[in-house]
């Protein structure tokens, strides 16, 4: 199968029904929180999250529904790019430029971490655009 066929999947309840949208509450573990050893570790991660999911078929799902939440991983891979490896890229190249230039350290780290201020105002003003490329589908569980 291609890699941009490829999707994510999780398992989820339906908490909302809009229009034409349902909010889906996903529970998003780590793969160290389904070890047995998990009680005794401090590393394990369990998070609930909620994602909205445009489906003109809102209306057939009910509140406590089991359903599939599922994108396309390159979306995911795109996601991760945009929130995670881009900001740092800029955090690290606005470090080594500003040491470069003999621009004082703490002056240059504080710099670096402020170079997100608008990079993340920036993706705030695109958020209507960046919801359109990063969509969700949903599928209801069979119970057979």
């Amino acid at each position: 199968m291609a890699d941009s066929m490829q999707v994510i999947e999780h398992p989820g309840v339906v908490i909302k029904i809009f229009d034409k949208r349902l909010e889906v509450m996903i529970l998003s573990q780590s793969a160290c929180s389904s070890c047995h050893a998990k009680g005794a570790c401090t590393a394990a991660d369990m998070e609930e999250k909620i994602v909205e999911v445009a489906d003109p078929a809102a209306h057939n799902y009910v509140v406590g529904q089991q359903v599939t939440v599922f994108m396309q991983q390159r979306l995911g891979t795109r996601a991760v790019f945009f929130g995670y490896i881009l900001p740092f890229l800029l955090m690290v190249l606005t470090l080594i430029v500003l040491i470069s230039n003999e621009v004082s350290e703490p002056f240059a780290g504080l710099s670096a971490l402020l170079v997100l201020v608008p990079y993340y105002i920036g993706l705030y003003f695109l958020r209507d655009r960046l919801d359109k490329t990063f969509l969700f589908a949903v599928k209801p569980i069979s119970t057979n």
